[in-house]
């Protein structure tokens, strides 16, 4: 996981359940620390740091502007 980098942060796993979908779909190299720890004892957020978006460095750039996209007032899918 040497060429992974930090994208975004979150509380718990609803949250981005349609940007996963996303990155999925388009083959992205992704991972969230921390997803399954979180998912059974959702206390440990906090404790943990959250559940942290990791991709390939070479997609990150395109996967801020993804969430960014997902993010604005007139997009039809949202991130909580």
């Amino acid at each position: 996981m040497k060429n992974f980098v930090l994208v975004a942060t979150y509380t718990y796993p609803h949250e981005y359940l349609v940007l996963k979908n996303l990155l999925t779909e388009e083959d992205i190299p992704f991972f969230f620390e921390n997803e399954t720890i979180v998912g059974v004892s959702p206390f440990y957020s906090n404790a943990l740091g959250g559940i942290k978006l990791k991709v390939h460095k070479d997609y990150a750039n395109y996967v801020k502007e993804l969430i960014e996209k997902l993010d604005t007032p007139g997009s039809h899918l949202k991130i909580v």
